[in-house]
């Protein structure tokens, strides 16, 4: 078997003690997350905490695809696409390294390390409260989204488990974005705005706060705006195999 790694250069000195990072995964760092892939936080040397994510081996034919470069593999666009967005003032986790593992030329698995961020809160969390409670935290996300999209950046798995934030001591919010192999960029018209907002959890009041801050932000129509976020979120939310284990009545 064959070991591949890019490594920021910030983080050289961690050059040996990533290189086992494949042995390490298995029995070291505290599990987070294990549906298709997994991810653990591990301490690292230096006092340094760790997300690292192995991604699962892949199947015919992306296999072939990603180990002969017809598409680069998801956990090297994770360790890649951070420096443009860092580089447009949004926050995402800094990277550290990518870790490729092949057997016969191929690829298997594979891991992306990144600096952990600890006492995040996710968008998961306005599922069952007030619109009282989140419409500051709403508003703000609103905002947040219209920056994002003017800078030419569309998340394209932008869920409620993906946008991470903190409230600051002034009552500001501060997000960063996760789980960014999947972006496209360029420009993002009103229609793939409201098309990329419309998986966000919470109730209808909550999710019109959030749409209508992304239009005034944007220059958009806000009536236009929530009307076709709306649309798309009602057709969505119908068809969502997994709706009845959501831990909230789904308020479309």
């Amino acid at each position: 078997m064959k070991t591949i790694m890019l490594i920021n250069p910030k983080y050289e000195g961690l050059r040996r003690w990533l290189e086992e990072m494949p042995g390490k995964f298995c029995c070291e760092g505290r599990e987070i997350y294990n549906l298709r892939n997994t991810i653990k936080v591990i301490d690292a040397p230096g006092g340094l905490v760790l997300n690292v994510k192995r991604y699962h081996k892949p199947k015919f034919p992306n296999s072939l695809i990603y180990s002969f470069g017809l598409r680069k593999p998801k956990g090297r666009r994770a360790f890649e696409y951070p420096g443009r967005l860092l580089a447009a003032g949004i926050d995402t986790p800094e990277p550290v390294a990518y870790i490729e593992q092949r057997t016969a030329g191929l690829i298997a698995f594979s891991f992306f390390v990144s600096i952990h961020y600890c006492n995040c809160h996710t968008m998961y969390e306005v599922a069952n409260r007030s619109t009282a409670d989140c419409a500051p935290l709403m508003e703000s996300l609103g905002h947040f989204t219209a920056r994002l999209h003017d800078a030419g950046i569309l998340h394209l798995d932008y869920t409620p488990g993906n946008i991470l934030w903190v409230s600051g001591d002034d009552g500001t919010f501060r997000f960063s974005l996760v789980d960014i192999n999947r972006m496209r960029f360029g420009k993002v018209s009103m229609s793939d705005g409201c098309q990329n907002m419309k998986k966000m959890w919470g109730s209808r009041e909550l999710i019109a706060i959030m749409v209508r801050s992304y239009a005034r932000s944007r220059g958009f129509d806000e009536d236009a705006c929530e009307r076709e976020t709306m649309r798309l979120r009602r057709s969505f939310w119908k068809h969502y195999k997994d709706k009845d284990r959501l831990p909230f009545k789904i308020d479309v």
